[in-house]
């Protein structure tokens, strides 16, 4: 490297240290002027000290086996040093270390192997600890987190892939990381908003949310979508989308070929979807009887005098999936019929066991919570953003950690993630109603716990044909909670399980080339890992699965395709509206 090289790389580094001090001090600027309820972070510091110190009796109480765990633990990250050094250690299937780089010289595979080796002996070290107590998901968590953060591939100097590309690039990589590193903290404010796509590569309206429709419909909540046909007559039923709010509607709408809005279409249905609002503080005393009254209920209203029908199926996904299950129930509750057939996606009713996100909820969060949006009247979307990060740490943030900061690269294109990036916020009295209520009470569980609009709710009264599907590696949604659905509903269940994730699981069109495959079975055990036991298993994707079943259920003939605006509603504007796009 030449002395003209370094000088302009060094006055580029001086740059990039100058913006990231003034973006940090403009982060502390702002916290500094914040009263002390408006101070907030997902990450609870006083509980996890809190779980630490409850989880030490635990240890003490066993002082021969936590001695003995303690030894196995350094003797297995000897061993691992050993087996690397004399090239007898197997290959590893951990995706951090895939790169071939980590198996080509004993440093590379000893810190490797080592690392791995102490990941698995912590893990059986923290089985001492009790149960599912609150305490011990905490330790766990955490202690896992920090393994994560202290793996070798986030370190230069230790990630052989990095450290080449460093040397390859005469330093270039690890400037070009640090200007990836100053403008994520300049887009979050002095908060490090990790990139996780590249947020030019698409356009919601041009590349994403493009399938033809109209919007016929809206009031302070949502607008709702009416879909152009595209099949000369469609099913006599109408189909109404009820997508989760803490994102963006088109994750139904992605590119035409992962679309589950086109593929229903395609297949003669009359699409309806709701398109939420983004809160602002005008929203902040929307509760979630609102979303219900506002949401589901506005849209079959307007869907009636769209299409002239008074039966409905109806869809919902995640955090849409328990309001339209609430819905259904209040529905029943008053003996109305509307809704034919039901499906969910990716959405518990039962929150006995929640999985990881327990970690970040409980009743100190929700008076931390209350203080924090008192002023605003909503919850940022970068809090629920980095909750469900961390739940995910290696995939969704040491991966970006080493791909943007280390090697200096920006993260490709991919429509999922953008999407998972475009989020929203959460209006203050629905979030804490149904935190409380609904996550911490497991009230959807309890009948007539819960009442909506002045009616008590049972779901157990639900008895139109249900269909719940489930992924298998859910991260927010554990399968395994989802399950008791099936002895919950009053009605007939049908029980998918789909390979992959919350999002990836859910998006799985039907392709020559199937990514994930899913499960199958008509009987339904009390246990969940017995009823895998005995499911069968299929490739590709469950959506023609999904629509065999909704027309196993539509006996009547079909009708004249529709055509948004020719019904008594008008057209508002095109598809997607206004609402998807306010950030």
């Amino acid at each position: 490297m030449d002395v003209e090289t370094v000088t302009k790389q060094t006055s580029e580094m001086m740059e990039l240290l100058l913006r990231a001090q003034t973006a940090l001090q403009s982060a502390q600027e702002t916290a500094a002027s914040k009263a002390k309820g408006e101070e907030f972070s997902i990450v609870d510091l006083r509980s996890v000290t809190d779980a630490y110190a409850a989880a030490l009796p635990a240890f003490l109480e066993q002082p021969y086996e936590t001695l003995a765990r303690s030894q196995r633990m350094w003797i297995d990250w000897a061993q691992a040093w050993h087996a690397a050094w004399t090239g007898t250690a197997p290959e590893t299937a951990d995706k951090r270390f895939r790169d071939r780089r980590w198996s080509n010289d004993p440093m590379a595979r000893g810190l490797r192997d080592s690392h791995i080796a102490l990941e698995k002996a912590t893990e059986q070290f923290l089985t001492l600890l009790p149960g599912q107590t609150k305490e011990s998901l905490r330790v766990r968590f955490y202690t896992r987190q920090l393994l994560s953060a202290l793996a070798p591939t986030n370190f230069l100097f230790l990630n052989p892939a990095a450290r080449e590309r460093f040397v390859e690039t005469e330093g270039r990589s690890l400037l070009d990381g640090m200007r990836n590193l100053v403008e994520d903290l300049e887009r979050g404010h002095g908060r490090l908003d990790i990139a996780t796509n590249d947020p030019q590569a698409f356009v919601v309206g041009k590349d994403l949310a493009i399938t033809p429709g109209k919007v016929i419909y809206q009031n302070t909540l949502m607008q709702l979508i009416q879909y152009e046909p595209l099949t000369p007559t469609q099913h006599k039923r109408p189909l109404l989308f009820v997508p989760p709010w803490i994102n963006k509607y088109y994750i139904f709408d992605m590119k035409p070929e992962n679309s589950l809005v086109r593929f229903m279409l395609e297949k003669g249905h009359s699409v309806f979807l709701i398109s939420w609002v983004n809160p602002t503080q005008e929203h902040a005393e929307l509760s979630f009887e609102d979303y219900m009254k506002l949401g589901p209920l506005s849209a079959l209203e307007a869907m009636q005098k769209a299409t002239g029908e008074d039966r409905f199926d109806i869809l919902g996904f995640c955090i849409g999936g328990i309001l339209t299950t609430a819905t259904l129930a209040w529905l029943a509750a008053r003996g109305d019929k509307r809704i034919v057939t039901a499906t969910t996606l990716a959405t518990m009713v039962d929150f006995t066991d929640v999985g990881e996100v327990g970690v970040f909820i409980d009743r100190d969060r929700l008076v931390a919570l209350r203080a924090h949006m008192a002023e605003k009247g909503y919850l940022e979307n970068h809090h629920l953003q980095d909750m469900f990060s961390m739940i995910r740490e290696n995939d969704l943030v040491w991966s970006f950690h080493v791909m943007n900061y280390l090697m200096g690269r920006k993260p490709p294109a991919f429509d999922l993630l953008f999407w998972n990036a475009d989020s929203t916020r959460l209006p203050a009295a629905m979030l804490l109603w149904y935190l409380e209520k609904i996550y911490i009470e497991n009230g959807l569980r309890i009948p007539g716990h819960l009442s909506m609009d002045g009616t008590p709710i049972d779901i157990s009264k639900i008895d139109v044909p249900f269909f719940v599907l489930a992924t298998k590696e859910d991260h927010i949604a554990p399968w395994t909670s989802i399950y008791p659905t099936t002895s919950l509903l009053g009605g007939p269940v049908k029980f998918v399980l789909g390979g992959s994730g919350h999002i990836a699981g859910v998006i799985n069109p039907p392709s020559e080339r199937p990514k994930y495959g899913y499960w199958t079975r008509d009987d339904y055990p009390a246990d969940a890992k017995d009823w895998l036991k005995g499911a069968t298993a299929h490739k590709g994707s469950w959506w023609p699965e999904w629509s065999d079943w909704i027309d196993s259920h539509s006996p009547e003939a079909r009708v004249p395709a529709r055509v948004p605006g020719t019904g008594e509603l008008g057209v508002i504007e095109d598809a997607p509206g206004s609402y998807v796009m306010t950030k």
